[in-house]
């Protein structure tokens, strides 16, 4: 192998992106990934001439690089990564491998246990309605250093706590923390380093950048002074008014840039398509940021009443003589699936389970008890979410099969019910992730509609 070489470990989205964008700064690059390459990803690095290996990591390659862009997937417990530690080679995540190639563009960064994803598209759709030459990136879509290439003036990122963690350098121009709630244990040793990993958005920043926050949220009120943050601070909230920030009163989001300030009222929330406490928590963030940027109320407003729904997140699938089917895959967490069931308005068949990540599951007893009819767990290691509610509701059903859940679930449910898949868990036991269980699952419920409406096709 040649000198100068850099590596990139792991061949997804992430060690693609990074590895196109070496290349195309005429880097030697070399890409090796512990498992098996979507023949996609195959076929982008065969195109560019990028050497790659799959199956294994030869070390004698891997550990003569001068650095390192490791994919956030992986851990930092891993064996290979603590000797490339040991040996001195600089370890860089994605995110500063893509952001050093663009220095003059505007860097807007998302995070939180939930809705970084419904936040991101919301602002991307905003900034784009109002003209900017706008890209998004991260955890959704392309990989932030395949976009890089494009080099837009402004981006919009969503980014997970794996991608913080290997974040030193990296400094968003607007950081958005969303929420903070108990998740991806089975990668911390605690949570104190969950919360450190996702409050980094923040600690890069200096004085001159924006950090807008959710002053509601319990824990990340509590920790928010334990952290040296330069930056603006800004905050959102629908519990109180505040003296600067974005906040709700008399059913209308208001916004006051600077503190005691006039008051700009923006938006009744009852003509938000997107409902729910959390999606209320993610459209005032997105207001925060895209009046940040001075963008037109008229955009705004525009682009929130005209926002659907996510695929995978609270996504209405089809009603099948009055029970209503629901995909909420994306959420992988106790949170996600707390705000699922509290907007649920009629006695609900709740699909869960699969791949635990040391959740706590107390916080939805109340919903469950007040909410949930039968309880179908879907997964193969579900006995510590079984032994939490098994004293809580009468029907309970285990199944590894996503077809027998969909269809049990019918059988079960009456006019009026709502059947939610809503995991709490990660899907990996199971599906290669949420968006193949979302699929399947809708795919189930089409045949389900398809079988009892029959006699219309034939």
């Amino acid at each position: 192998m040649k000198k100068n070489l850099i590596v990139v470990l792991g061949g997804g989205e992430s060690g693609v992106g990074a590895a196109l964008l070496a290349k195309k700064n005429g880097l030697k690059i070399f890409l090796s990934d512990s498992g098996i390459i979507l023949n996609k990803y195959k076929k982008i690095l065969v195109e560019n001439k990028i050497p790659f290996e799959e199956k294994g990591h030869t070390e004698s390659i891997i550990l003569k690089a001068i650095k390192v862009i490791k994919s956030p997937g992986i851990s930092r417990e891993n064996i290979l990564i603590k000797k490339i530690n040991f040996l001195g080679i600089p370890i860089v995540s994605e995110l500063e491998f893509g952001k050093s190639y663009l220095n003059s563009s505007y860097i807007i960064s998302i995070t939180g246990s939930n809705g970084k994803t419904t936040t991101s598209s919301i602002v991307y759709k905003i900034l784009k309605k109002e003209g900017f030459h706008v890209g998004i990136a991260g955890n959704i879509g392309s990989s932030f250093s395949r976009e890089a290439l494009k080099k837009k003036e402004v981006y919009v990122l969503e980014v997970s706590s794996f991608q913080l963690d290997d974040c030193f350098n990296f400094r968003s121009n607007i950081a958005v923390l969303l929420n903070i709630t108990r998740d991806h244990l089975n990668r911390y040793k605690n949570f104190k380093g969950y919360i450190s990993s996702k409050f980094r958005i923040a600690t890069n920043q200096n004085k001159e950048d924006i950090f807008i926050y959710n002053h509601d949220d319990p824990i990340l009120k509590k920790e928010f002074k334990k952290y040296k943050i330069l930056s603006h601070c800004i905050p959102f909230s629908i519990k109180e008014e505040l003296n600067m920030g974005a906040y709700i009163k008399w059913n209308n989001i208001f916004f006051r840039k600077k503190e005691n300030k006039k008051e700009i009222c923006l938006l009744n929330i009852e003509k938000i398509p997107l409902k729910g406490d959390h999606n209320l928590y993610n459209i005032m963030a997105s207001i925060l940021v895209s009046k940040t940027l001075n963008v037109k109320k008229k955009s705004i407003i525009n682009s929130v009443l005209d926002f659907s729904t996510i695929e995978h997140r609270m996504e209405k699938v089809l009603n099948i003589n009055g029970v209503q089917f629901i995909n909420d895959s994306k959420a992988t967490n106790v949170n996600a699936v707390f705000y699922a069931l509290k907007s649920m308005n009629s006695p609900t068949i709740w699909i869960a389970g699969g791949q635990d990540k040391g959740n706590d599951y107390r916080e939805l007893l109340p919903l469950v008890k007040e909410k949930v009819k039968a309880i179908i767990f879907l997964g193969k290691k579900n006995k510590k979410f079984i032994n939490f509610f098994q004293d809580v509701i009468d029907i309970i059903i285990v199944t590894e099969s996503l077809k027998k859940a969909v269809r049990i679930a019918s059988l079960l449910s009456i006019h009026g019910d709502n059947i939610l898949l809503s995991p709490a868990c990660s899907s990996f036991d199971l599906f290669k992730d949420y968006k193949e269980r979302g699929h399947r699952f809708k795919q189930e419920v089409r045949k389900i509609f398809y079988e009892k409406n029959r006699y219309f096709f034939e």
